[in-house]
């Protein structure tokens, strides 16, 4: 194969290798009735007037699996992590003691495990999507290597390797997508 050919498929890879990175933290935003740190990752605190992720100003625990510890660095913060978690809308009600911050997660309903379950469909979806895009501007950069001494045959074989890696990488988010959903469910 033709040397310009495999760096078009490397970069793919290494981009579909991103995509599904970011497919996987995404599930883990979504909450499976269990406590998880992952369940804050996408939270931002006002620390002195700059957004700040939360696992910067606190120290983050399960101590069981119904519950979440955050405890900040300065007793200072804690008016503005309770005020963060707030309004990022997790469904969690922040309980303050004015040393740390319980976050106590409620047991899911039937109803929201099946809420929850379409989340994880569609950001499986949309994992995939991103994958499939990435497939079709390897083609591009594939077929657009006709002119530099590339055969034609040499650009099917890199298109139908393309189309291997994409095959590859959609498996992977549908077997997360299968094992959050299973972790959704289970009660």
């Amino acid at each position: 194969m033709n040397d310009l050919i495999k760096k078009q498929l490397q970069d793919a890879q290494a981009t579909m290798e991103k995509a599904i990175l970011h497919c996987e933290s995404e599930l883990t935003k979504i909450r499976a009735g269990k406590a998880s740190a992952g369940m804050l990752d996408g939270i931002m605190v006002d620390y002195y007037g700059n957004p700040t992720p939360l696992s910067q100003v606190a120290s983050i625990n399960t101590p069981d699996a119904r519950t979440l510890l955050i405890q900040p660095w300065e007793k200072a913060l804690l008016v503005p992590i309770e005020r963060a978690i707030m309004e990022a809308n997790i469904g969690i009600n922040p309980q303050n003691d004015g040393i740390i911050i319980r976050l106590v997660v409620p047991p899911l309903t039937e109803e929201r495990r099946k809420d929850l379950v379409k989340k994880v469909k569609e950001e499986a979806e949309r994992g995939r999507i991103t994958v499939r895009n990435i497939r079709k501007d390897a083609n591009e950069k594939v077929k657009k290597l006709k002119g530099e001494s590339v055969s034609d045959d040499e650009i099917k074989t890199g298109e139908a390797e393309v189309q291997k890696i994409t095959d590859a990488y959609i498996v992977k988010i549908d077997k997360h997508a299968e094992a959050k959903e299973k972790d959704i469910m289970t009660v």
